[in-house]
């Protein structure tokens, strides 16, 4: 591996730190190299926080003259919740730039690059982009269409049931696997569930590896407002939620629920009479939720999945059979016809979690389900 490969690596490493944290910025990590010697390092913590080139360049003070600066992505060239990275660089009198690849945010995309290499500083773009990407996939979704990436978690069993006949589903999965769960709620600002979902597992929607007030979103779609105001997701005292309704929802309950302390956000209803999840997703988009976990039931899951709004798969499998044609399966609806019409997975890769199975994916290709 050569040199740049290889601090390029520890500055991803770096970047990864700040999951859950930075949101809707972007994951990025820096490394200063001078005389072969990493000699300060920095990531990006939280929103409103210095950058991670200002942290490593604050760490390594007067000696960061002459060095090359390592960062997954571009440095930014304009002014926004903080001042620009690129004025801080030039003014430390780095030498050298090794960027992974280009921020597309129109208010960078290149400029960043080219004020550097205006000043003087050798720059070197394209090391490990295709990590860098995959680290930053949530972030750069987002800028480029203004809707959040979403992520589908689903704990199936081998016959690929969420739930017995009787909807019986605590607990499919191993503790391990409701482990990793955890931290998957915590690295999404928002996680989204159904009403039929709340009506039978009155969840709580919260991540026991956050503090106290810093849990995810809980979005509720519920196109009438059903939401019991007993429910937890209403009475708990962590985090907020948004019901997602449509205008047809019953003016006192949707009083009563905004009185309990719910935001509502509501839509005209789509061809079915229920919320249009399109334009909830680019109303989450318009409120800065840059990601969403969906936990939803098969109606809400096989809906998303139709409309073309899912980027990312999730499915623990755990070694259960539960049997029973009524038994429900991750994904409902009407479901395609042929084998042709499926939906694509690509990029799988397998995990265990004791002896569950984990099965994460990208969805490559839209189903026809026409």
């Amino acid at each position: 591996m050569e040199a740049d490969e290889r601090y390029m690596w520890l500055a991803l490493d770096l970047a990864a730190r700040g999951l859950g944290g930075v949101s809707p910025n972007p994951l990025v990590g820096a490394v200063l190299v001078k005389d072969g010697e990493v000699i300060a390092t920095g990531y990006h913590q939280r929103c409103g926080g210095p950058h991670a080139e200002v942290v490593a360049l604050d760490a390594a003070g007067e000696a960061a003259c002459e060095a090359t600066l390592y960062v997954n992505l571009e440095p930014c060239s304009h002014v926004g919740r903080t001042p620009p990275c690129v004025d801080r660089i030039i003014a430390a009198g780095i030498s050298k730039v090794v960027v992974a690849m280009q921020d597309p945010n129109p208010l960078v995309k290149g400029r960043g690059l080219t004020r550097l290499r205006e000043a003087g500083i050798k720059v070197r773009n394209g090391v490990l982009q295709e990590k860098a990407e995959r680290l930053n996939e949530v972030f750069l979704h987002y800028i480029v269409t203004g809707r959040p990436f979403v992520t589908m978690k689903a704990a199936m069993t081998l016959d690929g049931k969420i739930a017995t006949r009787t909807g019986a589903s605590r607990w499919i999965s191993s503790e391990r696997s409701r482990e990793f769960s955890h931290q998957l709620r915590q690295q999404h600002d928002a996680i989204m569930v159904g009403i039929g979902t709340v009506l039978a597992d009155n969840p709580r929607l919260t991540s026991r590896l956050l503090p106290e007030g810093q849990t995810p979103l809980r979005v509720i779609v519920d196109s009438r407002a059903r939401t019991p105001l007993v429910a937890n997701v209403v009475i708990g005292e962590r985090g907020r939620t948004l019901l997602a309704v449509t205008e047809e929802a019953p003016d006192e309950k949707l009083a009563q629920l905004l009185k309990a302390g719910v935001e509502i956000a509501s839509f005209p209803p789509d061809s079915a009479g229920r919320v249009p999840l399109a334009a909830l997703l680019t109303e989450l988009g318009r409120r800065e939720i840059t990601s969403v976990l969906v936990e939803g039931g098969s109606e809400l899951n096989y809906t998303l999945l139709s409309e073309g709004l899912v980027n990312k798969l999730c499915f623990f499998i755990a070694p259960l059979i539960f049997g029973g044609a009524s038994a429900p399966s991750p994904i409902g609806g009407a479901g395609v016809k042929t084998v042709a019409d499926a939906w694509q997975v690509g990029k799988v890769e397998i995990s265990h979690y004791d002896n569950d199975l984990l099965v994460t994916g990208y969805v490559v290709s839209a189903g026809n389900n026409d």
